[in-house]
């Protein structure tokens, strides 16, 4: 079925720490309002808490963590900028990988990236303001707790009493999770505010200069053969459609005279490369491995259309307004599916059964009853209603 509606944390996190997405053991939400106050106010200072938390320049500091991969960071974009918004004069440290820090200009929240991967440790002291939009805890809260922050945001954990904070929502969309943890502290978040800067025009702009504006997906490039991108990869086998099924759809699209790229990660080239011969595509249509992440998202923002699974390129096409085609297999759209806009969404699972595993080691069976026709139908519906 289409639907509309954002993939998944694009590296695994520990055991004991519930994935974003997956089910968790529900807590106990505080009342309506509570944490609510003043932009000061909001994150309430912990037990036998000191002064501190300044940087070099003298603002005061606040971490974010969220030590996951490119998807996970893009459904992060809304409560980002609702911290920047209400925390204007700190300075906004982002806690994740080091490959995305060219992402900050396009994101415009933060200041700088700290390279974190995974729940922690997070190697950064006394901040001011500590922020866990990476998982349920307790590795991700413990690990922001190490660096003895004054005040601290998070969800609530059975296994630390001591924190407020809402009860884990185990059936939210990711932007909405992260958005609604801010609201309840009392920071109002726009789940719908995940536009991206385009590539061309962010320049090397401070990270942590707001927009004058709410930035508008750029959609594709106005003057030029916009390509179609095929992404075939994905961080776990249990998204990856098969690649002689993303070999059919390419060879399809090129004979049908689109100017074709299959693009990837440098650790995807050799797939990326066996999808395009058998395409019959030329290896300079591979862009797998020559790009770092802004090239990525300059690819995206001007493709005529993205064709893929449930992966961070499907958030980056969201971003852009980017035409996209987006297959699902194991966790439902509903929580992590595009926003609304040109994105056709192709799952055949059961929305009333729990999410499959994300990180199963074969692909899910509902991606497997997704057809090279479906997509394909799906692609021309999308290409026939893009206006160039």
């Amino acid at each position: 079925m289409a639907v509309t509606g954002a993939g998944h944390p694009a590296s695994p996190v520990s055991a004991d720490e519930a994935r974003p997405g997956t089910r968790h053991e529900p807590g106990t939400r505080h009342e309506p309002g509570a944490g609510a106050g003043t932009p000061a106010d909001r994150a309430a200072p912990l037990p036998g808490d000191v002064p501190g938390g300044a940087a070099g320049d003298g603002r005061p500091v606040m971490v974010v963590l969220r030590g996951l991969g490119l998807g996970d960071l893009l459904t992060a974009v809304p409560a980002l900028r609702a911290l920047r918004r209400a925390f204007p004069a700190h300075r906004i440290t982002l806690a994740a990988p080091a490959p995305l820090a060219g992402l900050l200009p396009l994101i415009g929240a933060c200041d700088d990236l700290l390279d974190v991967t995974g729940p922690g440790p997070v190697p950064l002291h006394r901040p001011d303001l500590a922020v866990n939009l990476h998982g349920s805890g307790p590795q991700s809260t413990v690990a922001l707790l190490a660096t003895h922050p004054r005040r601290l945001i998070s969800h609530a954990h059975p296994g630390l009493p001591l924190l407020s904070g809402p009860a884990w929502p185990a059936r939210s969309h990711e932007r909405v999770r992260w958005c609604d943890l801010l609201t309840w502290h009392g920071i109002p978040a726009d789940p719908t505010d995940l536009a991206l800067r385009p590539p061309t025009t962010a320049g090397h702009a401070p990270g942590g200069s707001a927009p004058a504006e709410r930035p508008t997906p750029s959609g594709p490039a106005s003057s030029g053969p916009a390509p179609v991108i095929v992404h075939p990869g994905a961080a776990h086998p249990a998204r990856r459609w098969p690649p002689d099924r993303f070999a059919a759809v390419a060879a399809a699209l090129h004979h049908a005279g689109h100017d074709v790229l299959v693009t990837g990660t440098a650790a995807e080239r050799g797939l990326a490369r066996r999808v395009a011969a058998a395409a019959g595509l030329p290896d300079e249509a591979v862009t797998a491995g020559r790009t770092d992440v802004t090239g990525l998202a300059a690819l995206v923002a001007s493709a005529r259309l993205v064709v893929c699974g449930d992966t961070g390129v499907a958030h980056l096409a969201g971003a852009f307004g980017t035409p996209s085609v987006v297959l699902f297999g194991p966790t439902p759209p509903a929580l992590w599916g595009p926003p609304e806009g040109p994105h056709a969404v192709l799952w055949h699972g059961d929305p009333g059964r729990p999410p499959g595993d994300p990180h199963a080691g074969r692909p899910d069976p509902a991606l497997l009853t997704i057809g090279v026709e479906e997509v394909l139908d799906a692609a021309t519906d999308l290409l026939e209603v893009t206006v160039r």
